[in-house]
């Protein structure tokens, strides 16, 4: 299940999926039209989506969000952990000041909340409770890449944070970040390994940059 970002829709996502689709996984948009938040029935009705292809399915989902899709995706997995396979955000602001964001007035126009207060009703930091992996960029230009580190968790090992060199509105069709979407969910179910930069090749420290660096 694969969440825009803000006050984009499901066109937004189409490269993303048609990737995924061409990798034989059955990838789907989030079908309610343009994403101006979490108003009313939208938690709601990505819910229902989440339970009933679970329930038909019989499979765990896994849940893709770009920007603040990748929100909607870490809270779902938070509270329905059994019927999620892993979360993969990208670019997406979870971390630190919910001002740290270029995007924070656009958010308030468009879905009519104030940032601060509707924030204060979820723990964004808080890793879900199954395998999750946050793709960043430091030329990112709308999220402040350390609001999508995400920190260790002792409740979760099973964390990552993955650097690229993409726009925020390029993360979509970055082809490094779709490499590191499809590397994740090939993994077997049950056999979570982080992300293993060194082995992607000779340019690899210009695709996927050392986490350790300081600039």
């Amino acid at each position: 299940m694969v969440f825009p970002g803000l006050s984009a829709n499901d066109v937004s996502t189409v490269p993303l999926r048609y990737y995924l689709q061409s990798l034989n996984y059955q990838p789907w948009g989030w079908e309610q039209g343009f994403n101006f938040g979490p108003r009313t029935g939208v938690i709601d009705e990505a819910r229902s989506k989440l339970i009933d292809t679970y329930e038909t399915t019989g499979r765990k989902v896994s849940l893709i969000g770009w920007s603040l899709g990748g929100v909607y995706a870490r809270e779902l997995a938070k509270e329905l952990p059994h019927m999620v396979r892993g979360v993969i955000t990208l670019g997406t602001p979870f971390a630190g000041s919910h001002k740290s964001t270029n995007a924070w007035r656009i958010y308030e126009l468009a879905s009519g909340q104030n940032l601060e207060r509707e924030s204060a009703n979820y723990d964004l930091p808080a890793a879900p409770p199954v395998p999750t992996t946050s793709i960043y960029s430091r030329t990112d230009g709308i999220v402040a890449w350390q609001a999508s580190i995400q920190s260790p968790s002792p409740a979760n090992p099973h964390t990552e944070n993955i650097e690229v060199r993409a726009s925020h509105i390029g993360l979509g069709v970055n082809p490094s970040a779709l490499w590191a979407v499809a590397d994740r969910l090939a993994q077997a179910e049950g056999r979570w390994q982080p992300f293993a930069r060194e082995d992607k090749g000779r340019l690899h420290g210009l695709v996927y940059p050392d986490p350790a660096r300081k600039v």
